[in-house]
């Protein structure tokens, strides 16, 4: 019985090689197409895009029913009103931050993981903040499954950043600030960068980066708009 199951099993095997084998192949497709994308649309830094590719983002959306059109640009739902955010806005936020290997960079806004997953694939060491329980517990489980165990992870509020670690390198907000936190610019290195997108009464962000100058001073600039669910105090 055992030569049997032994001799059956082979060919369930080489089958189910080929169904993954088969699907790796679909993703590369949709993968590679949504780097030419990302390139049209202005993208440019190559160790990014490698990341991008690299990383399996249909794993970091829940429903299973969305997992082809993962590699779209495209924001999906993750829960509790939440999204994971379309590729290129992680691409654009990712490439203001100007992160060097060995960068800890402090996240506000888990989410899904993704962002969180590309900043590590680029060598930075990750802290990142989530205010909502469910997805708290929940991604952090998908990110130790995969892998990234490494990615430090915090329930709290996000307005507060994560001073007993600071000061950071760079400091990246997922979510519509109504303002620029204070708490987050004094958690700064001085020469640290914080991108945020904050509200400009439209229903849309303008995508902000401060750079810090000195103790008390920042240099300021804004790019193009985007829209993000909004940045809310407290937990949940």
């Amino acid at each position: 019985m055992i030569l049997q199951i032994s001799a059956l099993s082979s060919p369930l095997n080489y089958l189910i090689k080929y169904i993954c084998a088969i699907m790796i192949s679909k993703y590369r497709r949709a993968k590679e197409t949504l780097i030419d994308t990302l390139k049209k649309k202005g993208i440019s830094n190559t160790k990014i895009l490698d990341a991008i590719f690299k990383i399996d983002r249909h794993l970091f959306i829940p429903d299973s029913a969305l997992h082809s059109h993962a590699y779209e640009d495209k924001a999906f739902p993750i829960g509790v009103e939440q999204t994971i955010s379309q590729p290129y806005t992680v691409a654009f936020q990712t490439e203001l931050l100007l992160v060097n290997k060995g960068d800890k960079i402090l996240e506000i806004g888990t989410g899904s993981g993704y962002q969180a997953a590309v900043l590590v694939a680029l060598g930075a060491d990750v802290y990142s903040i989530e205010r909502q329980k469910f997805l708290y517990e929940k991604t952090k489980l998908l990110l130790n499954s995969l892998g990234y165990s490494n990615i430090k992870m915090y329930y709290g509020d996000g307005f507060k950043g994560k001073k007993a670690f600071a000061p950071y390198d760079k400091i990246i907000v997922t979510a519509a600030a109504p303002f620029v936190p204070t708490e987050l610019l004094s958690q700064l290195k001085v020469g640290g960068i914080l991108v945020i997108p904050v509200d400009n009464n439209d229903g849309s962000q303008n995508m902000m980066r401060l750079t810090k100058t000195s103790e008390t001073e920042f240099k300021k600039e804004i790019f193009d708009k985007f829209a993000f669910v909004p940045m809310l105090k407290g937990t949940n």
